[in-house]
């Protein structure tokens, strides 16, 4: 059964915590829909301020038990009444001053008809370019030498042991290279790496977006660098194509755009890609960072 509530909150985030809590479900074990409706107002020293607002929709997988007919309403004849004929209208007869008037109007001759102007459309007047959107899942291959991928990699192992140091985490770093995209893959394993993990892998976010800075520095050219901890970004990734699927049915179904929660560029990039070969379904994003978020649109035919 589909359950969908509307819940408010000071921040877009509080609002979609009291959403969940409405539902009773848990974030990491529950897949939402969630849209938002309305953004926060701050106002001028608190006069027109407004809370953010967004609605929730969860399908629990429970159908729901078909409501009993509703017995029919008892129908009554009632007496029908005659209605009265109506009477034929007698023609008026127009008055002698008009008659006369009429009769000594001179007849003009009708003026011939001048072609008209072809209209047209708006469109045609105004040269517009189409809107070019930037789309996140069309990943460039860098054009890096293999020797130069290497030094790159050197340089961010060596990056991520001492910020891990001096962060005071005791984890293994290995890293390799990805040949089929020219990217660099970091793996963090050991016995405390959830406080690397962080709320949802923001804590892992932040350290690869570092690492990635710092292994491309001074370069034009950008290597893709991904830090995982303990396989956690494929689970991740898993959880997040089987959400993109799921939205994208939704959205054929109901014939309308659905935004899902804010995630950040990596979580965004992963959706994009899931739903690049769907039909009728198309991807952007909107917002500005830390609350960017994926529009799984209606497209019918694209």
């Amino acid at each position: 059964m589909t359950r969908s509530v509307e819940a408010t909150g000071k921040t877009i985030e509080d609002a979609i915590e009291s959403a969940y809590s409405m539902l009773g479900v848990s974030r990491d074990e529950a897949d939402v829909t969630i849209e938002v409706v309305a953004r926060p107002k701050s106002g001028f020293l608190g006069i027109g301020a407004s809370p953010a607002k967004v609605r929730a929709t969860y399908d629990d997988g429970v159908e729901e038990a078909p409501a009993a007919p509703a017995p029919a309403p008892e129908l009554r004849a009632e007496p029908t009444k005659a209605e009265p004929k109506p009477q034929p209208r007698r023609p008026r007869e127009p008055k002698p001053e008009a008659k006369q008037e009429r009769e000594q109007k001179p007849h003009r001759e009708p003026k011939p008809e001048q072609p008209r102007r072809e209209q047209r459309p708006a469109q045609e007047h105004q040269a517009s370019a189409p809107a070019q959107e930037h789309t996140e899942h069309e990943e460039k291959i860098p054009n890096v030498s293999m020797e130069e991928l290497e030094a790159r990699r050197v340089r961010a192992e060596e990056f991520l042991k001492g910020l891990l140091e001096r962060m005071g985490a005791e984890a293994n770093v290995t890293s390799e290279i990805r040949e089929e995209n020219k990217s660099i893959a970091i793996n963090l394993d050991g016995e405390n790496v959830g406080m690397l993990i962080g709320r949802r892998g923001e804590t892992l976010g932040a350290i690869q977006h570092i690492t990635g800075y710092m292994a491309n520095k001074g370069s034009s050219e950008r290597v893709r660098v991904v830090v995982d901890a303990e396989g956690y970004r494929s689970k991740r990734e898993d959880a997040l194509r089987g959400l993109a699927h799921r939205t994208a049915m939704k959205a054929v179904r109901m014939r309308r755009n659905i935004t899902l929660e804010p995630m950040n560029a990596y979580e965004r990039h992963v959706i994009h890609t899931a739903l690049q070969e769907w039909r009728d379904v198309s991807t952007f994003s909107t917002g500005a960072e830390p609350r960017r978020a994926v529009v799984v649109a209606y497209t019918p035919g694209g």
